[in-house]
């Protein structure tokens, strides 16, 4: 493979910020764009030769033989992309279903590649033949990458932008029914810079009332200091059954001791507690049980304390998936106030679908 810009390249990362940014503060304005939730992906692709690199450069070649095929196919000969893989069910995008895909048997791969079939959707433009587009401005870069896929297949897209603020409100607050992440702003000024926080992403803004069901000791945890590494979280179902939503995580050391001794009166034996029926999953992971092992996990040690659901917590979130918190949630405040049995899943917000066919058409 010989091409302007070469493997391993870390990608360009967002940082945060409460709403859509106004684009008179930025020189050249702002792009704006769906926020896929997927796989980060770099492609290199170099006459047959592709290769597909995830956000931390490690390869993803071998799990994704569809999308690899695709991109030989209607892409140029030698072009670096940067973008997104995502698997779409039905009208949304299915983030657990992904992660299914990284297998390590091929015949397993091959099978999911089948079944569950994996898309791509580029939105930035790093190389293309023998000119390296590192350097300029997102604006240029942009206009190459609709040149370069002017007849995306069923398999590649290239992302929808708009440079009207009022309208990417309207994506952040409509995306989310196809599964999508929130919005990505870009400045149409700048150059592309490998793990720099140069884009600037939004999401939704949530908060729920919770019940804590237990915590997993922090990494950095000792016996004679133990420190408070995540609290786990439950909503109550229609049934009665108290359901693991998600965890609640990045505290202060300080903080993590103090919540040791705060939470120590309500710890009991896993044979009491509403998750006791899991006690025998320790090793395995049937159902992402909390504090259980995954393949997901690597080996950690994800064993955690029960606790009596007796406290609520205010916590917040940005979004779904499923039945869980997709990302993890933000410690607001204790809510002394509620009693743990109206914690329930009809607090959740219940948002409207959306087409995730119309999200991927070209933009208008």
């Amino acid at each position: 493979m010989d091409l302007p810009v070469m493997p391993p390249i870390q990608p360009m990362l967002a940082k945060s910020a409460a709403g859509i940014p106004d684009p008179a503060k930025f020189d050249g304005g702002l792009s704006f764009e769906p926020k896929w939730d997927g796989f980060r992906c770099l492609v290199f692709k170099d006459g047959d030769e592709v290769e597909l690199a995830s956000r931390n450069t490690k390869p993803l070649t071998r799990y994704f033989p569809e999308v690899v095929a695709a991109l030989r196919d209607c892409l140029p000969d030698k072009v670096v992309l940067d973008g997104e893989i995502f698997v779409a069910m039905g009208d949304r995008l299915e983030f657990e279903v992904l992660q299914e895909r990284i297998h390590p048997a091929a015949s397993r791969i091959k099978l999911l590649s089948e079944t569950t079939p994996a898309q791509y959707v580029a939105f930035d433009l790093l190389a293309l033949g023998d000119d390296d587009f590192m350097s300029a401005p997102f604006a240029d870069r942009r206009a190459r990458l609709v040149d370069v896929l002017t007849s995306p297949s069923d398999v590649v897209h290239v992302t929808r932008t708009t440079t009207d603020p009022t309208l990417a409100q309207e994506w952040l607050e409509t995306f989310e029914g196809a599964g999508l992440d929130g919005v990505i702003a870009k400045p149409l000024g700048a150059a592309y810079s490998p793990n720099g926080r140069t884009m600037i992403k939004i999401k939704q803004a949530r908060t729920v009332d919770v019940v804590v069901a237990g915590y997993r000791l922090h990494k950095n945890s000792t016996p004679e200091t133990p420190l408070l590494g995540s609290l786990l979280l439950g909503l109550y179902d229609a049934d009665g059954h108290l359901a693991h939503i998600g965890v609640s995580a990045s505290f202060t050391a300080a903080k993590r001791k103090a919540l040791i001794e705060e939470l120590k009166p309500l710890e009991e034996d896993i044979e009491n507690h509403p998750w006791g029926e899991w006690a025998q999953w320790m090793i395995a992971n049937p159902d992402r049980v909390p504090g259980t092992g995954s393949r997901w996990s690597a080996g950690k040690d994800l064993s955690f304390t029960p606790l009596r659901p007796e406290r609520v917590l205010e916590v917040g979130y940005d979004h779904m998936e499923g039945r869980r918190f997709r990302h993890t949630a933000q410690f607001k405040r204790w809510r002394p106030d509620r009693d743990p049995q109206s914690c329930t899943y009809d607090q959740l917000e219940e948002v409207a679908c959306y087409d995730l066919a119309q999200i991927l058409k070209p933009t208008p």
